[in-house]
């Protein structure tokens, strides 16, 4: 029995929050061991957010089999879109100047649509 796209989709995003996970407790044990200054826990957010969009870019692109780069972005911003709603709910409201948020989702758009094609 063949899984609905929508299927694939949910799995695949799963897949990628699992990552962030494991890559942000990583990330965590990294400030505590090295004492890490502001600037370099961004740099390592941000390249969390590239691994990730773009393993999950490739997992859509593998799954799914035609138009790899569109199912690589749709990851990328549907990843983008749960982040944004996870740090609302948090956060009672955004959090973060507007051009930080535009450059986290085209970060996380590019990725995943660079693993799309990749894939």
């Amino acid at each position: 029995m063949e899984k609905s796209k929508l299927q694939v989709t949910l799995r695949n995003l799963l897949v990628t929050y699992i990552l962030t996970g494991v890559l942000l407790v990583v990330l965590a044990l990294a400030l505590y061991r090295f004492r890490l200054k502001e600037g370099q826990i961004r740099l390592g957010v941000n390249a969390i957010y590239i691994i990730t969009c773009l393993f999950g870019g490739i997992l859509m692109g593998k799954s799914i089999k035609q138009r790899r780069f569109f199912w690589g972005l749709l990851l990328g911003l549907l990843y983008f879109l749960v982040l944004m709603a996870v740090s609302f709910i948090l956060n009672k409201g955004i959090n973060g100047s507007m051009n930080q948020i535009l450059t986290t989702m085209a970060i996380c758009a590019a990725s995943g649509t660079a693993g799309g094609m990749l894939s």
